[in-house]
């Protein structure tokens, strides 16, 4: 999307899958997050009141976006939401993604991913007294009533687990409403998006009579009893906000242009939609089906309906940039970054673009822009190789080596981190800021290769 770009993974357990098939929580693992400057900002728009209402500031909240088709969302501790683009897809309107994140604030602020270790533990305390009293029956010589010890005493664990798991769950849901009432939000979305939920358990064929052996509560309970919850609230009838539902139709066009396949984005955004969703989808699929002409034409009719708006004239841009033509890209990426403060996804874009016109008196600029990008977002692997490259090209190997090092270890890559630090180390002076950061960048790395070297024996 606009700047849009997959650049690390989550690796931690997670809770709060709205549609969890599975039983046991899962690592996040070779999932990419998908990050784009409009998307972000949508994302901080829609969560901020709903963040308010849970007592968190939103300045220590993120929602992410995870490429990953299935329809979900979840929390890995910490104050982030995780959310897979499946469910961007999936959803209908802004409220509806609202009520899927006051749900998963439901889950941070009730502290459930550290609690979650208590349902093991429950579950654990029931099987660890089955096995013993089956190893006795055994030990007396009933083999088969040993055995039959321990087959009921795991199925009572599991059922302890599960059942400690909906109610995280409900409480979850009890609390979102609570959220989106005190931020004046109707429910409206939460229920809808249940009902999208509930249709996809029937497609898969799950029986809607009794949640005994499921992590979370069938999407009809859930339906039941918040209906009832969201009727009574004076937002209820509160109209959808008007500019949150345009952005989400502007981002959700984005992100099916970004990861669908042309064709398909092509058949729901045909010529014949001149809305700024269908502009936005159509450049997209020209831009990946490597119809750059078509890609432009459509960035031009964005720019040419709001020549100030910093998203369009990010696509446009970029589109010039991979189309091979990174001056022409100039104009429109220096614009998007000035109407944007600098906004730091863009940043990286419009510095990337000024190191592609292999002019050198563009590296000046460059330098500046990116050195403003990973001072305001340092979680930004793309913006730290381009700054490397600009120092290398500056002739400054040790700020080089420490700007991969930065990169290297983002990315989950020590053994790549720990030679750049100790390069940037010997080349940098003493105690100096960047001397002190390349240290830290070393024992981190050093302490990230030894766990490594552990697991591996």
């Amino acid at each position: 999307m606009g700047a849009l770009s997959r650049f690390k993974h989550v690796g931690r357990a997670f809770i709060g899958a709205l549609l969890a098939i599975s039983l046991v929580a899962q690592p996040a693992n070779a999932q990419s997050i998908l990050r784009d400057a409009e998307t972000e900002a949508f994302f901080d728009e829609i969560s901020a009141p709903l963040i308010r209402g849970a007592g968190l500031d939103p300045a220590n909240v993120d929602v992410v976006l995870i490429n990953d088709r299935s329809i979900n969302a979840f929390v890995a501790g910490g104050q982030t939401v995780y959310l897979h683009s499946g469910l961007i897809q999936a959803a209908k309107t802004a409220n509806e993604v609202q009520g899927v994140i006051a749900h998963e604030l439901g889950h941070i602020e009730g502290g459930h991913v550290i609690r979650y270790s208590e349902g093991f533990e429950k579950a654990g305390t029931i099987s660890i007294a089955s096995l013993i009293l089956a190893a006795a029956a055994i030990a007396a010589g009933a083999g088969e009533a040993g055995m039959g010890i321990m087959a009921a005493g795991q199925q009572a664990a599991l059922g302890k687990f599960l059942a400690f798991s909906r109610v995280q769950e409900s409480v979850a849901d009890a609390s979102g409403a609570r959220y989106l009432s005190a931020a004046g939000i109707s429910g409206r979305g939460s229920i809808n998006f249940f009902k999208t939920l509930q249709n996809y358990e029937f497609r898969l064929g799950i029986a809607q009579t009794d949640s005994y052996d499921r992590t979370h509560p069938l999407s009809g309970e859930r339906i039941s009893v918040l209906e009832d919850t969201y009727k009574a609230d004076p937002a209820w009838n509160a109209p959808l906000n008007p500019k949150w539902e345009a952005d989400f139709k502007r981002v959700r066009a984005k992100l099916l242009g970004y990861i669908e396949d042309p064709n398909s984005t092509l058949r729901d955004y045909p010529e014949s939609d001149s809305s700024i969703a269908g502009h936005y989808a159509r450049a997209y699929a020209w831009h990946k089906a490597a119809y750059p002409d078509k890609a432009l034409k459509e960035a031009n009719t964005l720019v040419a309906k709001n020549p100030n708006d910093p998203y369009f004239l990010e696509l446009h841009g970029q589109i010039l940039l991979e189309s091979g033509k990174p001056a022409e890209a100039l104009s429109s990426l220096r614009k998007a970054v000035d109407l944007t403060g600098n906004q730091p996804l863009i940043a990286a874009v419009f510095g990337h673009a000024l190191l592609a016109t292999e002019d050198r008196s563009n590296l000046q600029e460059a330098e500046k822009v990116l050195k403003a990008a990973v001072s305001k977002d340092n979680n930004n692997p793309f913006a730290w190789y381009q700054l490397g490259v600009v120092y290398q090209a500056l002739g400054d190997e040790p700020r080089a080596a420490l700007a991969s090092a930065e990169r290297y270890l983002m990315e989950g890559v020590p053994q790549l981190a720990l030679p750049n630090a100790a390069t940037a180390m010997a080349g940098l002076p003493e105690y100096s800021h960047d001397w002190i950061r390349a240290q830290d960048i070393k024992l981190v790395a050093e302490a990230q290769v030894q766990k490594l070297d552990k697991r591996r024996r």
